[in-house]
Parts: C-alpha cells; sequence; structure tokens
C-alpha cells in the first residue's frame, strides 16, 4: 500500500498535470479565436466550379422545387462561390446580420452565378469574410472566374462523358499555365463529377493549398451529365 504522503503527491501531480493539459488548451482555443470569423483574416481563396448539369439532374432526384439555373439555358460550368479559407478550416457568416446586398449586383452576377438565392447566400455565407464590400467582392470573382480557362471538351458536352477525376486536373492545368496538382482538385457525389475548386491567392494568383485535397473525389471514374440543351 501507498504511504499517505505518497498518495497525497500523487494526487497533486495529477491534478497539476490535469490542470496544465486544460491551459495548453484554453491557449491553443483562445489563439485560434483571434483570427477566427474576423473579416478579411484568411490565408487563401478556393474558387468553386459547379458542374451545373450534375447539380440539376441531382435536384431532379430529390424532387425539390425547380431550379432557376435547371432551366433550357444551356449552362456548363458556373461559379458556385469564391471562399476565404485558412490553412485548415475556413471562416463563415463574418458578419450578423449581413450588410444588405444591392440587387444591382445580384443582376450583374447572374451570368456567372445563375440564381440570386445562391448569390445572397455566397455573400452571407463567404463574401462577408472577405474583408471587402459587397460590390468589391463580386468584382473579385468575376476577376478569379476570367483567370481560369474551361478547357473546350468542358463547353459544349452534348452526350454524358464518363471520366477519372485526374483526368478534368489535367485538362485544367494544360488549360491555365502555372495551374499544377497541388492548386486543384474535383469533388464529386456518387456517380457524378460534382465541381472543380481551385486554389488562388488574395492577389488571385495560383498557390498550393492542402486544405482541397482532404474533400477530394476519390472515385476512378465518375459521369459528367450533357449541358441542357446540348
Amino acid at each position: 500500500m501507498f504511504h499517505p504522503r505518497l498518495r497525497s503527491l500523487s494526487r497533486l501531480m495529477i491534478s497539476l498535470t490535469l490542470a496544465a493539459g486544460l491551459a495548453t488548451l484554453a491557449g491553443g482555443a483562445k489563439a485560434q479565436d483571434k483570427r477566427q470569423n474576423a473579416p478579411g483574416e484568411f490565408d487563401f481563396y478556393v474558387l468553386a466550379l459547379s458542374w451545373s448539369p450534375s447539380f440539376c439532374e441531382e435536384a431532379a432526384e430529390r424532387g425539390g422545387r425547380s431550379q432557376i439555373q435547371c432551366g433550357g439555358r444551356p449552362y456548363a460550368f458556373v461559379v458556385h462561390g469564391l471562399w476565404p479559407q485558412y490553412e485548415n478550416g475556413f471562416p463563415e457568416y463574418c458578419k450578423r446580420p449581413a450588410p444588405r446586398l444591392n440587387r444591382n449586383i445580384v443582376s450583374s452576377m447572374l451570368d456567372l452565378m445563375p440564381a440570386p438565392g445562391l448569390i445572397f447566400n455566397e455573400w452571407d455565407k463567404h463574401g462577408t469574410c472577405s474583408g471587402l464590400e459587397g460590390r468589391s467582392y463580386f468584382e473579385t470573382i468575376r476577376k478569379a472566374r476570367a483567370a481560369i480557362k474551361i478547357p473546350a471538351d468542358y463547353l459544349d458536352l452534348s452526350q454524358a462523358k464518363t471520366v477519372a477525376p485526374a483526368e478534368v486536373e489535367e485538362a485544367f492545368i494544360k488549360a491555365n499555365p502555372g495551374l499544377s496538382t497541388a492548386s486543384i482538385s474535383v469533388t464529386c457525389n456518387r456517380t457524378r463529377l460534382s465541381e472543380v475548386r481551385i486554389c488562388l491567392s488574395k492577389d488571385l494568383q495560383f498557390r498550393a493549398c492542402d486544405e482541397i485535397e482532404r474533400r477530394a473525389c476519390r472515385r476512378d471514374q465518375v459521369t459528367m451529365p450533357p449541358i441542357r440543351g446540348g
């Protein structure tokens, strides 16, 4: 049996160890909270380009209300969003309530982001974290999209196409000098290609990032449904 003094010393050591551990955790959380969801405080952007035909087929399968972008207009890759990111994780909803978005800005973006609801949501969730005013944020989205060339094979897809995610990445890399596998990933659902995501610095230059690779498609092959009206 332990001597009473040894038992007391043991309890003291355990208490000190636990206290030190809690202090470390608290300190780490506090350090993270200094930047968490602070507008303009982030490391890079992710430009998310959604394959609209996949989105619309999934929406139809869910049986929800008709989506604006799923009408007769032949959308291909559309902008889902431009998302501020940390090296690990991301901020969101950095201003509550979000500053009101002028409807003229919304109208001006419908050629790239074909649904007002999408535009409002992206502003509330991601745009408020950019540190930019509404007009400047959406001008930045337009500049980011203009910097990306869509491979010719995906501009007018009239029939469903089976692709490997790596094949899509390679096509984008060939079409965009300076882009590398470290800066791009493809996402998917069970059967379809969902998005191409590209990492950009704050000044919209290609940059490497590990974060998007964690959410990349792991399937060998996926389908790209044809463009509506194609």
